[in-house]
């Protein structure tokens, strides 16, 4: 009988966590023994939704994601990973060794702290990043006391901080280094959109800004000095929060001698191309395709990495008994500690390059702006007018009316996407990105379509195919939402819970309480307590399309 493989995950995170629960989940009973370890004291929480917070829209207990349990788990807090020995294949902590076959690392990735002066080696008070729980508890607990703000970067996570402070009062100035918000994923034309947005929100923006310091008192922050083309700015300010990227957690990688280049380099089955018994999946990876930094991305990482190790299992376990040996036991222990990593202050690096030959996984690569009263959709990469005579873009541009929307059909399936100032259509347009599904001979019917009276199927429950993603960050259908109302999960909480749709970037969270609305109303011969009335006690009862009106509510709030 062979003895069982052993194999380490280090981080516990969002994709860590994510990767244990996988791996269990497709495990024979009782074949598992998993030990996670993490730095930070916490449940594994959802780093997504922390701009939530800052906006005061979701509570801290509100961001922390279902608990795997189990007998064969252990989850030991406040441990960090110090070194990787690949060659005795074993990694050191403050409190011991934990030997493996098989190593995964997972330590996601840290805020980027730009090189400007005063914010080395140390933030002074008043200035953010905003990365981690203690981050937004941080942030929360300064706004009580400042009347102005400033936000370092308007890419994604930047402008979900820039309205939430907004949302709470404070005067707000946005400093981004490039031509326009969301440059990344947004053309010109939608950028200068999302700008007037902002500034009707109440923002004050300012583009191509290079920050070159931080000022001040006291040990305390009074003010940020930008260059704005030849001109020094500067700009008074209580309260700094710093978006201005991340950086994949690499050092453990490199202390080990594995290959790293922004990211820990692995191939399409996210093996390190050095030792094929370590492996990396999430923020910290780097996959032939790039990183889009997207959680979505990280959980189709850890699905597709669990099916690969327990399907190792089997191929060993059929090999053996080919072989006329006995069949090794199914009993497979695998140790997992999983570890987070302290965030590097000084790092700084430029933003991740896909590969040219490869592409995300379908659906993974949608972003998703959360923010209060700004609506931002992306999806696909954005087209260069005239690069691919296959690819045809058609753009409609609204600036007056606070809308620019693009869509890049090719081979009869919409390829890329972005869409501002019109979240029907962005709802259409990524069902059918998502599900590859195909398009009208005219693609501009993506964009006129749903901008007329009639109901677009996206946007009509009744209408929509039950293969429609819904949740792209979890790849869930409605047909899986109907399938788990038919079981009993009968309102979003006990929804989430079950599909876990809504547990990643938040952005189905309308699209959940519609359906939930909707199959409350058509099947009410499913719900209990389905008329309202007297109870057995006197008291009124409430329909199930009621209950779910409230809940929604509440989440709209």
């Amino acid at each position: 009988m062979s003895a069982p493989r052993r194999i380490v995950v280090i981080g516990h995170g969002m994709v860590g966590a994510r990767f244990a629960e996988d791996l269990i989940a497709r495990a024979d009973p009782g074949s598992v023994t998993v030990q996670v370890l993490g730095a930070e004291e916490y449940e594994p929480y959802n780093r997504v939704l922390l701009s939530e917070v800052v906006a005061g829209r979701s509570d801290l207990t509100a961001l922390t994601l279902p608990a795997i349990r189990s007998e064969h788990l252990q989850i030991r807090h406040g441990s960090a990973a110090r070194m990787i020995d690949t060659h005795a294949r074993r990694v050191g902590t403050d409190d011991g060794w934990y030997d493996y076959d098989h190593l995964v690392l997972a330590t996601g990735s840290a805020a980027r702290i730009p090189a400007v002066d005063g914010l080395h080696p140390d933030l002074p008070a008043g200035v953010h990043a905003l990365r981690t729980l203690d981050d937004a508890r941080e942030i929360v607990a300064g706004c009580a006391n400042a009347r102005t703000a400033t936000v370092i970067g308007a890419g994604v996570l930047g402008l979900e901080a820039a309205c939430g402070l907004i949302r709470r009062g404070l005067e707000v100035t946005v400093l981004h280094t490039g031509a326009g918000p969301m440059d990344r994923q947004l053309d010109p034309a939608a950028a200068t959109v999302v700008t007037a947005e902002l500034r009707r929100l109440g923002a004050t923006v300012i583009t191509d800004a290079r920050t070159t310091a931080v000022r001040t008192s006291g040990g305390r922050l009074t003010g940020v000095v930008a260059r704005v083309g030849e001109a020094q700015q500067h700009v008074p300010t209580d309260l700094l929060v710093l978006a201005c990227g991340t950086e994949p957690e690499t050092a453990l990688a490199r202390q080990a001698g594995l290959p790293v280049d922004r990211g820990v380099l692995v191939g399409q089955d996210l093996t390190s191309p050095a030792d094929a018994r370590v492996h990396a999946i999430g923020d910290c990876a780097q996959p032939p395709e790039g990183g889009t930094g997207l959680i979505a991305q990280g959980w189709d990482q850890a699905r597709r990495l669990a099916e690969h190790l327990t399907a190792q299992d089997s191929t060993t376990s059929d090999s053996s008994t080919r072989a006329g040996g006995e069949r090794p036991s199914m009993a497979l222990r695998l140790s997992l500690a999983v570890v987070s990593r302290p965030i590097d202050r000084a790092a700084g690096s430029s933003p991740p390059v896909a590969a040219p030959d490869a592409a995300p996984a379908a659906g993974t690569d949608v972003v998703r702006l959360k923010a209060a009263g700004l609506d931002v959709v992306t999806m696909g990469t954005p087209a260069r007018r005239g690069d691919d005579p296959a690819e045809r873009t058609v753009t409609l541009a609204d600036p007056d009316g606070g809308r620019h929307l693009s869509a890049t059909v090719r081979d009869g399936v919409l390829v890329a996407a972005s869409c501002v100032g019109a979240p029907d259509v962005g709802a259409d347009l990524v069902a059918s990105y998502t599900r590859r599904l195909p398009v009208p001979n005219d693609p501009a019917h993506l964009l006129l379509r749903p901008l007329t009276q009639a109901p677009a199927p996206a946007a009509d429950p009744s209408r929509m195919p039950e293969s429609t993603t819904v949740c792209t960050c979890n790849g869930v259908s409605k047909g899986d939402i109907v399938a788990t109302w038919r079981r009993g999960a009968q309102s979003t909480e006990e929804i989430a819970r079950t599909t876990r749709a809504t547990t990643g970037c938040g952005g189905c969270t309308d699209a959940v309480c519609g359906l939930a609305q909707w199959l409350a109303e058509c099947e009410p011969a499913a719900t209990s307590g389905a008329s309202q009335g007297e109870g057995p006690d006197g008291e009124k009862t409430v329909t199930a399309a009621q209950r779910t009106a409230h809940t929604c509510e509440i989440a709209a709030e």
